[in-house]
């Protein structure tokens, strides 16, 4: 018996030429084009960067239709099915992993801290909360300001604020002054 023997066919293995390419025009100063100042009238994105919505579920010529990119079975293709942030397709979330401490209540009251000590560097006898916003002592007038009874006050005044300490209250009455409570 004669024993068969593969001998495979070799092919020569194309080479690659370079192609042959145009000499490249050099720009004279004239030919060069005319630099355009960027400005927020004249930017636009970038090609490509607005993509359309995908149409799903409108035939099977559209690459989108029968599942509608859902897949077959399971939850995920599911009519219904809501996610939520945080969803991890069934896996315990990393929201639910963290553990939790402390409370923050939602009635909490945040108050701009203004000293007595701070009141006696302002020479005027009526303090209002526009007075205390022009010394910047306070950012915002509209917010609730407490008044706090650290330091001495010297002379009497009348302050205004939407809510004072007994300290506080103690000493301006004690140094001949008056105390307004605002309303919110």
């Amino acid at each position: 018996m004669k024993s068969k023997t593969n001998k495979s066919k070799i092919t020569p293995v194309s080479v690659r030429r370079p192609r042959k390419t145009a000499k490249k025009e050099v720009v004279s100063e004239e030919k060069q084009p005319d630099l355009v100042r960027i400005g927020l009238y004249n930017l636009k994105p970038p090609r490509g960067a607005h993509k359309r919505n995908k149409l799903k579920g409108r035939g099977s010529g559209s690459g989108h239709g029968k599942t509608s990119t859902r897949g077959s079975k399971g939850q995920t293709s599911r009519s219904g099915r809501a996610t939520y942030p945080g969803f991890e397709g069934g896996q315990m979330p990393l929201i639910r992993k963290i553990p939790k401490r402390g409370f923050t209540s939602k009635f909490k009251k945040e108050y701009q801290i203004v000293n007595i000590k701070s009141l006696n560097k302002i020479k005027e006898e009526k303090i209002t909360l526009e007075l205390l916003e022009a010394k910047g002592l306070i950012k915002n007038k509209n917010k609730l300001v407490k008044i706090l009874g650290d330091g001495e006050i010297k002379n009497p005044i009348v302050v205004s604020a939407h809510v004072f300490s007994n300290k506080a209250e103690e000493k301006i009455k004690g140094a001949g002054g008056r105390v307004e409570v605002v309303n919110v």
